[in-house]
C-alpha cells in the first residue's frame, strides 16, 4: 500500500532549514490553508503590503481559496465562488464554481504543487540548495511550481506541450529557471512523461514532481479544496437543497478529490468526470486532441480514485471555445444582457478558464442526467479565468470573424440550452473497474510501475483512507520545521 513517503534525511534537512531562514521562508500548514483564522497576525500585516503575484514568501500563506479578491493587499474573507442562475445554464438547479483566479499564479494548481514539494522539503528528501525542482504539466501546474519554486528559492524547470496559450509561456519566462516545450498540445501527456525520463538520465541533480503521480497532489485537494466546497454549501443552502455532486475534470485527478472529501460528507452524492469529446479516453478509450487547455489526456492518472467516479462526460471542444466568446465578447455579453442574465452575473463571466467552462456544461449534463430540480446543488471548479486565455479570443477573432448577435444567439441557444445526456456514462462496478485497469498501460508498461500496486488499489480499503490521513502527520513537520527557522 503506497502512502506519501515522510522519511526524514537530517543532513539535507538541515540545508532547507538554513536556506528557509536565510531567505525568510515560513511555510503553512494544510490546517491553516483550510481555515486562514488560523494564520498569525502577524503574517496578515504584512500580506497587506504584497501584490497577489508577487514572488514574495509570504505569499506561500495565499494558497488558498480564501483570498480576498484583489490584486494587491488582499486579506482573507469567504471562499471566492460564483453560482450560476438558470438563465445560464438552461437547467433549474443550482451550479455552483469556486473560483481560482484569487491564488498566486490564477489558478488553484499553485496549492497542488506547494502540496508535492512541501513534504519532501520540510523532511529534507528535497534540498533546494542543491537540487532542481522539475514541474511536468499540461499548463498551470508548471506555472504553480516554478512559483512556489521561487518563493522557496530553488531553480525550476516547467515542462508543458508548445501548444498552450501564449500567457502561460510569457509569464515562465520572467519566473521559471527554465521552460521546456514538448510537441504537440494538452493531449500530449506522454511526451511530457518522455521528457522527465531524459531529464532523468541527464545527470543532473534534480526532483521531478509529477503531478499525475503524487500523491500530496491528491491530499491537498481532498483536505482543502473539499473543505472549501463543503464551506460555501453550508453558507449557501436553503432549507430542503441537497448537495448532488461535483464535477471536475481528470486533468491530473487532483482536483477530483474533492469530490472523494465531499462523498464522505454527503454519501449520496456523486462524482462526475469530465473530457473532452475529441479524446474521450474514459468514456470510449479514445484518443485525440482537443482545445480544453490544461487537462490532460490519453491516460488514467495513477492517483485517480476510479472506484469512487459515478459518471464520465465528454464534452465537444467546441462548446468550450465558443461559449469563450459568448462570456467575453462585447456582443455576446450584451446579448445575455438582453436575455436577462443579471449583470452581477455577466460581468463574473469571465471567472470561468477553458476548463472552467467545460467543468460548468458537465454540471448541466449531469443535472438533466438525473433529472435534478432547483432544490438539488452541483458544485463544479473554475480552475483559472480567461486572463489567461486573451491571446485565445484574438486568435478566435481572427479565425472565426466578428462576433455578432446572430453568433452569440446561436452559441446560446445550441451550447448551452442544447446541451443533453449524449456522450456520458453513469459507470457500473465493472465501468469502475475498466478505468481503473487503463493504468496498466501508462504507468506499469511505459513507466515502470508495480502492477501489484493496481489491483492493491482497487481491492485494499485502506489504501485511499491513509493517505487522507497525512495531512496532520505532515504538519506536524511543517510547525517542526518553521520552529527550528525561527521565523515564525
Amino acid at each position: 500500500m503506497a502512502t506519501i513517503d515522510l522519511t526524514v534525511n537530517k543532513e539535507k534537512r538541515e540545508r532547507a532549514v538554513k536556506r528557509a531562514r536565510e531567505r525568510n521562508i515560513i511555510i503553512p500548514t494544510y490546517a491553516q490553508m483550510k481555515d486562514p483564522g488560523k494564520i498569525p497576525a502577524k503574517i496578515k500585516q504584512e500580506l497587506a503590503a504584497i501584490g497577489l503575484w508577487d514572488i514574495h514568501p509570504r505569499n506561500l500563506f495565499r494558497i488558498n481559496w480564501h483570498n480576498e479578491p484583489k490584486n494587491s493587499g488582499g486579506g482573507y474573507g469567504g471562499v471566492n465562488y460564483i453560482e450560476l442562475p438558470s438563465s445560464i445554464t438552461g437547467v433549474p438547479t443550482r451550479i455552483v464554481a469556486i473560483v481560482g483566479k484569487w491564488f498566486p499564479t490564477g489558478a488553484h494548481k499553485v496549492g497542488a504543487a506547494f502540496s508535492c514539494l512541501v513534504p519532501r522539503l520540510v523532511t529534507g528528501q528535497f534540498d533546494p540548495t542543491t537540487q532542481k525542482a522539475v514541474w511536468p504539466s499540461t499548463g498551470n501546474y508548471c506555472r504553480g511550481g516554478a512559483y512556489d519554486s521561487a518563493l522557496l528559492s530553488c531553480e525550476s524547470i516547467a515542462i508543458l506541450p508548445e501548444g498552450m496559450s501564449r500567457e502561460r509561456f510569457e509569464w515562465l519566462a520572467k519566473v521559471a529557471g527554465e521552460t521546456i516545450k514538448t510537441p504537440g498540445s494538452e493531449s500530449n501527456v506522454k511526451e511530457i512523461f518522455d521528457k522527465c525520463n531524459e531529464l532523468r538520465h541527464s545527470g543532473q541533480d534534480l526532483m521531478i514532481f509529477d503531478q499525475f503521480q503524487e500523491f500530496p497532489n491528491y491530499l491537498w485537494h481532498y483536505t482543502v479544496t473539499g473543505r472549501a466546497m463543503e464551506e460555501v454549501f453550508q453558507q449557501i443552502a436553503r432549507p430542503g437543497d441537497r448537495f448532488r455532486g461535483i464535477t471536475s475534470a481528470t486533468g491530473s485527478a487532483g482536483t477530483i478529490a474533492s469530490g472523494d472529501y465531499m462523498k464522505q460528507v454527503f454519501p449520496e452524492s456523486k462524482i462526475a468526470a469530465s473530457e473532452a469529446l475529441q479524446c474521450p479516453t474514459l468514456l470510449n478509450n479514445g484518443f485525440g486532441a482537443h482545445r480544453i487547455e490544461g487537462i490532460g489526456d490519453k491516460h488514467v492518472p495513477w492517483i485517480h480514485n476510479a472506484k469512487n467516479t459515478d459518471l464520465v462526460v465528454a464534452i465537444d471542444d467546441n462548446a468550450v471555445v465558443n461559449l469563450a466568446r459568448l462570456f467575453n465578447e462585447p456582443e455576446g455579453k450584451k446579448y445575455l444582457a438582453k436575455l436577462g442574465v443579471p449583470a452581477s452575473t455577466i460581468e463574473q463571466l469571465g471567472l470561468l478558464g477553458f476548463s472552467g467552462i467545460s467543468n460548468v456544461l458537465t454540471a448541466i449534463k449531469m443535472a438533466k442526467y438525473y433529472e435534478m430540480d432547483e432544490q438539488d446543488v452541483i458544485f463544479t471548479i473554475a480552475t483559472d479565468s480567461m486572463e489567461l486565455y486573451q491571446s485565445r479570443l484574438v486568435e478566435m477573432h481572427h479565425e472565426m470573424g466578428e462576433y455578432n448577435e446572430v453568433k452569440a444567439a446561436g452559441d446560446y441557444g445550441r451550447w448551452l440550452l442544447g446541451q443533453g445526456t449524449d456522450n456520458m456514462q453513469e459507470l457500473t462496478y465493472v465501468d469502475k473497474h475498466r478505468v481503473h485497469n487503463l493504468k496498466y498501460f501508462t504507468w506499469v508498461e511505459q513507466q515502470g510501475k508495480n502492477y501489484n500496486d493496481i489491483p492493491d488499489m482497487w481491492y485494499n480499503n485502506k489504501y485511499w483512507t491513509e493517505i487522507k490521513k497525512q495531512a496532520d502527520q505532515i504538519d506536524e513537520l511543517i510547525i517542526e520545521f518553521n520552529k527550528e527557522v525561527g521565523l515564525a
